[in-house]
This record gives structure tokens, C-alpha cells and sequence, in this order.
């Protein structure tokens, strides 16, 4: 195996809250082994067009609280292409670049490994998304703080549909897998939630209607993961309004708002962490896996495996969303008492697509 002097670090795909801290794990503890670090800017665009510059332990100085990602990021269409890739191999020859450190999700992932079977040079990947559905790792870069910010936002939203008796319906993000939506309906004490995982289809929001809402005065949020194939959020508001008119209906999407925002403490352990093990799995010569925690365990994963295999859920969490959003008629009344209704359907679980 070529001995390594310097490595690349990129980020790809969406940002995730936690890119910063991992990218600056990844910088010093290189630096700490006597490796020279070049920050590749705009993901594989930037690795296409050799923008790349030298980090140094000031580089990434002031950078773990902050959110998005110092080395920007950007969508590479000519990195899909054998010609592009060419490109960007030819560019870490050019700067010297002896292995790559690649963050972000699984259309990143996929990119690495492709790039990966093409040329013979270390890359390992971290999971960086708040999606939360690479296999392999008990949690991504980014999904805690989405999480909290979404618990957050819904915290603020149950408020004023309390206030005036409505039905909200929220977008969130997750795109086909359920981690968002199912944990984030537990913290926020919700009723339901549909998720592709539990094979809930949209035919069920009558039932959650009638078992939550009933014929009484209640406030209920309803959250929605996008969708375009089924409208998302707006597409649910119009069935109530045309099923259930005596229902006030709003519609509120979160949108990019979910990605944004300063890192949880746990992002930033979580993000410290598996930068400091990329170096590591580098020095054990490691090549072509995702780097990831399981059990609170620092654990090494083929990309092939990350990508391409379903990440489960814990059933348990479904039953005890299903348990504990139970309201007995008694606590449905009239009286001041609103039954908070939340269905949640995971981010292009009716449409199958992948990547964002």
C-alpha cells in the first residue's frame, strides 16, 4: 500500500448540522499524524475543477459550533459520468492526494464508491445526512439536531393550533426512511405516525381522525413527510378540508429550516469522533468503508453494504408511539382537553425515490 503524506476531505450532497465538527476532527487528527490536509471545495464539483485548498489546525479554528459546512458543498451531475471522475482523479494526482475522506449521504456514498472501483485510492466514508438511513450506524451526522429542531418547531406550532382549534399539517424531511418522523412523534407526544417502515398508507388518516379528533373541538397537527408524487402536506389538507369541512385546516413546511442551525452536543461528540476514526481506519489500511457508531462503538462498514441495505427501525418504537397516544373518550371532551394528533409520513415514502 502507497504510503500516505496528504489526504483530501470533502462534503457532499445536503448539509447536515455537524459537517464542521467532523471536518475539523478529520483536519487535526490528521495534522496530528504528520499528514498534510487539502480541503476539496464543493463536494465532487470542486474535485472536478481542482478547487482545492490546505487546512491547517487554524483552518478549522472556531468551526465545531457552526452549522452548514466551511468546505461548501454542491451537486456534481459531470462527476456521474467516467469522463468527469477521470477529471477528478487527475486532480488528486495533481495535489498530491494520497486518500479521501468523503461526508455525506448515501448518493455521496455511492459516488465515492464508484469512484472507488475506478482508481486504486483510499476513501472512506462519513455518514453525514439527517436522514439517519445509511445501514450500519446507529445514528448520522446531522439527524439529532434535525430531530430536536423539528421537536422544537412543533412545540411552537402546537400553540396556536391550540389556540384557535385547527388542524395543522407539517412538513418534515426524511426522504423513504422513518427515523425523523417516528422519534420526533415520540418527543413531541404525538398520536400517530406513518411511516414507510410500518407500511401505513394515507387511507388511514380517517382513522386517525376519528380516533383523535372525533366529534369534539380539538387542535390536531398532522405531520407530513414531502412528497412529490403525493402533494405532501398540502395534498392531506385538502383531503380534511373536502372530507372533514368542519375542520379549520393550515399548512406549515418546515423545509430547509430542518438542515440549518448550530449543531447538537451530540452531533458534535458524534461528528468528533468518527472524524478522528476515519484517520485511524486509514493508518490500519482501511479503504472503501463508511465509518460508524454502533452500540456506542466506533464500527467500519463497506460502502456497498451502507448504501445498498434498508436501515431498520425499532419496532418497539411504533408500539410505544401507539400505546402512549392513546386518549380515552373521557380525555377527548370539550372541555379545554385537545387531542394532538400527529401522522407522519416519512420523507418520499410514496414515491421511492432516493437522494436529495
Amino acid at each position: 500500500m502507497k504510503e500516505i503524506k496528504t489526504i483530501g476531505v470533502l462534503t457532499s450532497g445536503g448539509d447536515a448540522p455537524g459537517m464542521n465538527a467532523a471536518i475539523r476532527a478529520v483536519t487535526r487528527a490528521a495534522i496530528y499524524n504528520g499528514w498534510k490536509v487539502m480541503g476539496i471545495y464543493r463536494g465532487y464539483e470542486g474535485l472536478i475543477n481542482g478547487d482545492f485548498k490546505e487546512l491547517t489546525t487554524e483552518s478549522v479554528s472556531n468551526t465545531i459550533q457552526r452549522g452548514g459546512t466551511i468546505l461548501k458543498t454542491a451537486r456534481s451531475e459531470e462527476f456521474m459520468t467516467v469522463e468527469g471522475r477521470k477529471k477528478a482523479y487527475d486532480n488528486l494526482v495533481k495535489f498530491g492526494v494520497d486518500a479521501l475522506i468523503v461526508i455525506g449521504g448515501n448518493g455521496s456514498l455511492a459516488g465515492a464508491q464508484d469512484f472507488a472501483r475506478e482508481y486504486d485510492i483510499p476513501i472512506i466514508g462519513l455518514p453525514g445526512t439527517i436522514d439517519n438511513d445509511l445501514y450500519g450506524t446507529d445514528s448520522t451526522i446531522g439527524y439529532d439536531t434535525a430531530l430536536n429542531t423539528i421537536v422544537e418547531c412543533v412545540d411552537k406550532i402546537r400553540d396556536t393550533a391550540t389556540s384557535h382549534d385547527r388542524i395543522f399539517f407539517v412538513e418534515v424531511m426524511g426522504r423513504d426512511a422513518g427515523f425523523l418522523a417516528q422519534n420526533s412523534a415520540i418527543a413531541a407526544g404525538a398520536e400517530a405516525a406513518i411511516i414507510p417502515e410500518d407500511q401505513t398508507d394515507i387511507d388511514q388518516l380517517e382513522k386517525f381522525i376519528s380516533h383523535g379528533c372525533r366529534k369534539s373541538k380539538n387542535s390536531s397537527i398532522v405531520l407530513v413527510s414531502e412528497s412529490p408524487k403525493d402533494g405532501g402536506a398540502m395534498h392531506y389538507a385538502e383531503r380534511v378540508r373536502k372530507e372533514y369541512p368542519e375542520y379549520d385546516v393550515r399548512v406549515t413546511i418546515l423545509g430547509h429550516l430542518q438542515r440549518g442551525g448550530c449543531p447538537s452536543a451530540y452531533d458534535r461528540i458524534l461528528a468528533s469522533r468518527l472524524g478522528y476514526a476515519s484517520i485511524e481506519a486509514l493508518q490500519e489500511g482501511q479503504r472503501n468503508i463508511m465509518v460508524g457508531v454502533s452500540n456506542n462503538e466506533i464500527v467500519y462498514v463497506p460502502v456497498g453494504k451502507a448504501i445498498k441495505l434498508d436501515k431498520p427501525i425499532d419496532k418497539e418504537l411504533i408500539n410505544v408511539l401507539a400505546v402512549l397516544s392513546i386518549w380515552p373518550p373521557s380525555q377527548r371532551s370539550a372541555q379545554g382537553r385537545d387531542a394532538v394528533l400527529f401522522v407522519i409520513v416519512s420523507f418520499w415514502a410514496l414515491c421511492g425515490l432516493r437522494g436529495r
